[in-house]
């Protein structure tokens, strides 16, 4: 065998560091801190579940997950920075059902594709809706709400954090599934909705486990049912939708990760591990149930397949609805 010249073994040895390379970085992976973008503010549902996980994920790695809230434009704005960041692992972007798929239905010029530009990680957790009405309403079930709303078409107002969001897919889905019709009232965020439904100023709304309970507990408000497959071990005193005498709805809100389109498969795998590995962790866990979370850990390909089917369902509702955001 004929020894190579200096020149040539320099070569070889630079092409096998080059490929070398990404396995080196997704097994040292991260050498510095990641910064995690959240496009909501602070104090958000999807800061409250995030926190914790990227603490954890913190200890374990030996590197900070910094979280960086760039909220504004129903998620937009911190998306199309995450989207348009460079795919290396080091900002990662926290995304939800409405912000990754109902936002291409709804708003017609998006700065970014969301399945072209982004790469999911992995679904954190799923939180069930909940119908929920005035107390004073003369409907204590969901199929003699459902009786009302066909007794007065157009004439009953149901509130949602705002245009375009989950919540106001989500009370058009029920519309379009029972037949009904009534008057949207948009709000600007959850709290002033929730004011407003125990004020009694507008009758029904869907919302979180989290944002409806203390006030249905408190006897503010009623709730109808979940709409959920079973009932929540949250509120195992509501029933579900179907229960209730409506139709079998699955609806509610996931909270996920996702990186830029391009960030090695190597660093995707070890964040799911991490994920996975803390959401183990019974107390996190137990933290997550307490508020009616629902702990998921899904590998990128679940939760890719996840954010395809819910894109085309929540796309064929605002269509039928003709939801548009300006």
């Amino acid at each position: 065998m004929m020894p190579l010249n200096p020149a040539t073994g320099a070569a070889v040895f630079a092409a096998a560091m080059l490929l070398a390379a990404p396995a080196c970085t997704a097994q040292n992976y991260p050498t510095k801190p990641v910064r995690v973008i959240v496009p909501f503010a602070a104090g958000g549902g999807l800061d409250i579940v995030l926190r914790p996980l990227l603490q954890k994920m913190s200890e374990s790695l030996h590197q900070q997950f910094v979280i960086d809230i760039r909220a504004g434009a129903n998620g937009i704005i911190g998306t199309e920075i995450g989207a348009k960041a460079p795919a290396d692992g080091y900002t990662l972007i926290g995304g939800t059902t409405g912000s990754i798929t109902i936002n291409p239905s709804v708003y017609p010029k998006l700065p970014f594709d969301a399945a072209r530009d982004l790469v999911a990680v992995s679904n954190v957790g799923a939180t069930s809706f909940v119908m929920v009405v005035h107390p004073s309403l003369n409907a204590h079930n969901v199929r003699e709400f459902i009786a009302l709303a066909k007794r007065h078409p157009g004439e009953l107002t149901y509130g949602s954090p705002g245009i375009g969001g989950t919540n106001h897919l989500a009370a058009e889905y029920f519309l379009q599934q029972t037949g009904t019709r009534m008057v949207h009232v948009p709000y600007k965020g959850s709290q002033p909705l929730i004011a407003d439904l125990v004020g009694g100023h507008v009758i029904m709304g869907f919302d979180s486990m989290m944002a409806t309970m203390p006030q249905v507990r408190a006897g503010r408000l009623r709730a109808m049912g979940v709409a959920a497959p079973k009932r929540s071990p949250v509120a195992p005193e509501v029933p579900t939708l179907a229960e209730a005498g409506g139709p079998s709805l699955t609806i509610g809100s996931w909270y996920g990760l996702f990186a830029p389109a391009g960030t090695p498969r190597e660093i995707l795998n070890k964040l799911h591990a991490e994920i996975t590995k803390a959401l183990a962790i019974p107390e996190l866990r137990e933290r997550y149930q307490s508020t009616g979370l629902e702990p998921i850990g899904s590998n990128s390909e679940q939760f890719a397949a996840e954010v395809r089917d819910d894109t085309a369902r929540w796309a064929k509702v605002a269509r039928t609805a003709n939801v548009r955001a300006e």
